[in-house]
C-alpha cells in the first residue's frame, strides 16, 4: 500500500526458500519461498498493517498523513533477507512500477522487522550504510547492540543478553548445575548460548554437552543431537532456539520415547502456541515476552473477505492450508474446493490466536515507533492542535536521529530505546501446565527486571509444575552436595561440577555445603565428630573432684595425719628408750619434714596458677632435703657413735647436738638458695599445653628453667646417694645401733622410686605426669615413715617390755 510515508516490513511467512541447483547455463529462477507456512509470522505482518491503519485513522499522531508499507516474505532465509533488503533500499518493486507519479521515492523510510536475527543482521548490513532505521520485533542477537556495526538497529525486543544472565540465574535458583545444552546453529542460537553459558560458568554451573543444529540440517544430524539428549545424565536441558528449529528437534524426539527432561526455554520458543502440542515437554519453563492486550486486532484479524483472501498469494495459501480446499477450481482429484461457508471465527491456529500476544505488540510497538518519530520530524503543535506536512521530505538519517529520542506508551506498554537501541528489558516467567481439561498452556509465574538492583530481579507469584507434571523440582547435578565436614575433590577430567566428598582431615571443618576446602579450628578450639563446627577443646588437668585426684589426695592427707600420729606417740614416749637412743630431736624434725612432703603433694592438684606453680617444686625440693639432712644427720650419728667406743677416740665431741643442727640447716640452706635462684631468675608458670594432645588442652606448670628444676632433683638425689653410701656403711655396726639398717632400707626404696620417676615423668602425657611426681613424693614418703619409724612404733606401742635401756643395750635386735 502507497502512503506519503512507506514503512517497510519483513517477516518470515514461510520456513524454508525452495532450493535450487544452478547449472550456470541458463538464468537462475527467482528466489521463493517453500514448505509451509508460519502462520504466527503471518500474524505479525497482519498486526503491522493493523498497526498502520491505526495510525491513519488516527487523529492525534500523523494527522492527515498516510502511511504505507512493502511487507516482504523472507523465507527465514538469508539470501531472500538480502534480497528484499535491497527491494526495500532502492524501490525497485512492482507494487510501484504503475508509471504514477509518487509523492515519495520509493526508498522507505523505516523497516520493521526482521523476525530472527541472522537474516536481521543480513539486513542491517545492507541498509546501515544508507542510515535507514531498522526496528526489529523478534531479533534478539546481543550482537546487533553493537552500535558500529549496526548504527541503524533498533528493536522492541530486550537483547539476548539480559535473557541468557536471566536463564543463568534461573537455572541457579532452582540448584540445577549440571545441564545440557541445545541451540539454533544460527547467530540467534549461537550468540545467545554463548552468552548464556558464560554466565552460567559465573554462577557455578556445568554443561554436560551443547548441540547445535538447524532445521534445514539433515535428519541424520537432527537425530544425532536427539540421541545425545536421550543418553545424557543432565535431567536439565536449556534450548536457547527459534521455534522453527525447536519444532523439528521436538518432533524427532517425539519418535521414540526418552527419559524425562525438564526443559528450559528461550523466548524463540517457549510461548510459541504451536509447540504446545508436544505434551512431553510440559513442565517447560522460562523468560517469555510480557503479555499484551490489543485492542481490535483479533477483529481485524478475523475480518477477511473472500475478495482480500483471493488478492493475496500469503492470505490464499493460509487460507487453503487452514481450511483443506482450493479456492477456485480444483487444481486435481480429491481436492475440494472453498465454498465460502469456511468459518475462520473457529478456526484454532497460531494465526487467530490473540490470548497471549507477545511478539505480535512487539510488531505493534515499532510501527508506533517509527510514527513517531516521522511525527516529530514532520508535524507541529500550535494552540492544542496538530498541523502535519505530508510534503515534507524526510532523510532516513533524520528518523534514525528521532528514534533514539522517541518516549511514550501506547496500550500502557511504555516504548523508548538506550544507547544502543535496546529497550528496558522485562520478561515475564511462563511454565507450561496442564489445564483443568487436560490441554496445555501457557501460565506467568512471575517477572524479571533487569533494571531493579541484583538479586531482586525475580519476582514469583505463582507455583510450578515441573517435568512429567510434578510438583518437586528435579535435581540436576552431577554429583550429590557434599555436606558441611566433608571438602570437594574434583574428579580427574571431569568439569567441575563432578566431585567426590572428602572428610575433613583432623582438626579442620567445613561448615557449608559444597566446601571446596577445609579450614583449621582455631588453637583453642576442636572439631566435632561431623567435623562441621570447631567447639572448645575440654581442659584438663588433676582436679581434686576425679577419682584419681581424690585417692592421691586422700593419700596425701592420710600420709601427714600418718606422721602427725607418729610424732604424737614419740612425744608421749619421748622419755623412752627407743626414742631417747634414736636422737629425739632429729626425730621430730624428720616428722615433720614429712608432714610437709605428704602436704606438699596437694600444691599438684587443681588448675595450675602462677603462686601454686612456684610453691609446687620449691615447696617438694627444700621438704625433701629436710627430710635427708636429717636422715644424713642421724647416718653421722651412728657412724660418730661408733667411732666414740674405740679407745682414744674423740669423734662425738665434734658431731653433738649443735653439729647436727647445724649440718640440717646447711643441707636446706643450699637447697633454697637454688629454688630461690630458679624462682628469681625463670619460675615455673601456668600454661596451656596445646601440642600434647590435638584435641584436648592440658593445663600444666611450665618449668620455666629447665636447669632449676634438674638442680633441684639434682641435689636431693646427691643427698639420697649420700646418706645411702653412710647408711650402707653403717648397717653392720653393733646392734643396738640398728637405726643404721631401717635407713639403709628406707634410702634405698627412696632411690629406686626417684630413679624409677625420671623416664615415667618424661614419658607420661598430660594430667599423669603430675600424678606420677605426686606418686613418687607420696611413695618415698610412705617408704621413709613406714622403714624409720614403723618399728619403734611397734615396740613402742606392742612390746613396751622391750622398750628399755637394758635391751637396748644388750646384743638383741630392735626388730626382734
Amino acid at each position: 500500500m502507497d502512503g506519503d510515508f512507506v514503512i517497510g516490513g519483513v517477516f518470515s511467512i514461510h520456513y524454508y526458500m525452495h532450493t535450487v541447483k544452478h547449472n550456470y547455463t541458463s538464468m537462475p529462477e527467482p528466489l521463493r519461498c517453500a514448505g509451509s507456512m508460519n502462520s504466527r509470522d503471518l500474524r505479525f505482518s497482519r498486526a503491522m498493517i493493523f498497526a498502520i491503519e491505526e495510525i491513519n485513522n488516527s487523529m492525534e499522531l500523523l494527522p492527515g498523513i498516510r502511511l504505507g508499507y512493502q511487507i516482504h516474505d523472507t523465507c527465514a532465509s538469508v539470501p531472500v533477507a538480502v534480497q528484499v533488503a535491497f527491494q526495500l533500499t532502492n524501490g525497485l518493486h512492482p507494487v510501484f512500477d504503475t508509471g504514477e507519479k509518487c509523492s515519495q521515492s520509493g526508498m522507505v523510510t523505516a523497516i520493521v522487522g526482521e523476525s530472527g536475527s541472522t537474516p536481521s543482521i543480513s539486513i542491517s548490513r545492507v541498509i546501515g550504510p544508507f542510515n535507514i532505521p531498522q526496528v526489529s520485533h523478534f531479533a534478539t542477537c546481543a550482537c546487533l547492540s553493537d552500535k558500529q556495526q549496526y548504527p541503524s538497529f533498533f528493536r522492541t525486543i530486550p537483547s539476548d543478553q539480559f535473557q541468557a544472565d536471566a536463564l543463568a540465574k534461573l537455572v541457579k535458583h532452582f540448584g540445577w548445575t549440571w545441564i545440557g545444552a541445545v541451540r539454533s546453529d544460527s547467530d540467534y542460537g549461537n550468540n545467545g548460548m554463548a552468552s548464556f553459558l558464560h554466565a552460567a560458568r559465573k554462577e557455578g554451573i556445568c554443561v554436560e554437552y551443547s548441540e547445535s543444529f538447524y532445521r534445514t540440517h539433515p535428519r541424520s544430524r537432527i537425530r544425532r543431537v536427539a540421541d545425545v539428549i536421550r543418553r545424557s545424565t543432565a535431567m536439565v536441558v536449556v534450548a536457547f532456539t527459534a521455534s522453527g528449529d525447536m519444532r523439528i528437534l521436538l518432533e524427532e524426539l517425539a519418535r521414540q520415547p526418552s527419559p524425562p527432561r525438564q526443559w528450559i526455554g528461550s523466548e524463540g520458543w517457549l510461548t510459541d502456541r504451536d509447540m504446545l502440542r508436544f505434551s512431553f515437554c510440559v513442565g517447560a519453563i522460562g523468560f517469555g515476552i510480557q503479555q499484551s492486550v490489543i485492542p481490535g486486532l483479533r477483529e481485524f484479524l478475523l475480518d477477511l473477505t473472500p475478495a482480500e483472501v483471493a488478492g493475496s498469494q500469503q492470505l490464499t495459501e493460509f487460507w487453503e492450508g487452514a481450511f483443506n480446499c482450493r479456492l477456485g477450481k480444483s487444481a486435481g482429484t480429491g481436492e475440494r474446493v472453498c465454498d465460502g461457508t469456511e468459518d475462520i471465527q473457529k478456526l484454532q491456529s497460531p494465526y487467530t490466536d490473540t490470548s497471549q500476544l507477545r511478539i505480535t505488540n512487539m510488531v505493534y510497538k515499532a510501527v508506533y515507533a517509527i510514527a513517531h518519530a516521522i511525527h516529530n520530524l514532520v508535524c507541529q503543535e500550535s494552540n492544542s492542535t496538530t498541523q502535519c506536512d505530508r510534503f515534507t521530505k524526510i532523510e532516513p538519517t533524520q528518523v534514525q536521529g528521532q528514534l533514539k529520542r522517541v518516549n511514550f506508551s501506547r496500550n500502557g506498554y511504555p516504548v523508548s530505546f538506550d544507547a544502543n537501541g535496546d529497550p528496558v528489558a522485562t520478561y515475564e516467567l511462563v511454565n507450561w501446565q496442564r489445564s483443568e481439561s487436560g490441554s496445555m498452556e501457557f501460565v506467568t509465574v512471575g517477572h524479571y527486571d533487569a533494571s531493579l538492583p541484583a538479586g531482586q530481579e525475580f519476582h514469583m507469584n505463582r507455583n510450578l509444575t515441573w517435568a512429567e507434571g510434578g510438583t518437586q523440582v528435579p535435581v540436576s547435578v552431577c554429583s550429590e552436595s557434599c555436606p558441611p565436614g566433608t571438602r570437594k575433590v574434583l574428579q580427574r577430567r571431569r568439569p567441575v561440577c563432578c566431585y567426590d566428598c572428602i572428610p575433613c582431615p583432623e582438626g579442620e571443618i567445613s561448615s557449608t555445603t559444597d566446601s571446596p576446602d577445609c579450614f583449621p579450628c582455631p588453637e583453642e578450639f576442636w572439631p566435632n565428630a561431623e567435623r562441621n563446627i570447631c567447639f572448645p577443646k575440654p581442659v584438663e588437668f588433676l582436679s581434686f573432684h576425679e577419682v584419681l585426684g581424690i585417692i592421691l589426695a586422700t593419700f596425701s592427707v592420710g600420709g601427714a595425719c600418718l606422721a602427725i600420729v607418729t610424732a604424737t606417740v614419740f612425744f608421749r614416749h619421748r622419755a623412752s628408750a627407743i626414742v631417747r637412743a634414736n636422737n629425739s630431736e632429729l626425730s621430730f624434725l624428720l616428722l615433720f619434714a614429712l608432714t610437709l612432703c605428704f602436704l606438699c603433694s596437694l600444691t599438684f592438684i587443681g588448675p595450675p596458677s602462677e603462686w601454686s606453680c612456684m610453691l609446687r617444686h620449691t615447696a617438694f625440693g627444700i621438704a625433701f632435703v629436710l627430710c635427708i639432712s636429717c636422715l644424713l644427720g642421724k647416718t653421722l650419728v651412728v657412724l660418730m657413735a661408733f667411732r666414740a667406743t674405740l679407745p682414744g677416740s674423740n669423734a662425738m665431741k665434734w658431731f653433738g647436738p649443735a653439729q647436727q643442727r647445724m649440718t640440717v640447716l646447711s643441707f636446706t640452706i643450699i637447697q633454697a638458695l637454688i629454688c630461690t635462684l630458679w624462682l628469681v631468675l625463670n619460675p615455673p608458670f601456668p600454661i596451656k599445653n596445646l601440642t600434647t594432645y590435638k584435641e584436648r588442652i592440658i593445663l600444666e606448670c611450665a618449668l620455666g628453667s629447665a636447669i632449676g628444676f634438674w638442680a633441684v632433683l639434682g641435689y636431693i638425689g646427691l643427698l639420697a646417694v649420700f646418706c645411702f653410701v653412710l647408711a650402707v656403711l653403717a648397717r653392720k655396726l653393733p646392734d643396738n645401733f640398728n637405726e643404721a639398717k631401717l635407713i639403709t632400707f628406707s634410702m634405698l626404696i627412696f632411690c629406686a622410686v626417684w630413679i624409677t620417676f625420671i623416664p615415667a615423668y618424661v614419658s607420661s602425657p598430660g594430667k599423669f605426669t603430675v600424678a606420677v611426681e605426686i606418686f613418687a613424693i607420696l611413695a618415698s614418703s610412705f617408704g621413709l615413715i613406714l622403714c624409720i619409724f614403723a618399728p619403734k612404733c611397734f615396740i613402742i606401742l606392742f612390746r613396751p617390755e622391750k622398750n628399755t635401756k637394758k635391751h637396748m643395750m644388750s646384743k638383741n635386735e630392735v626388730c626382734n
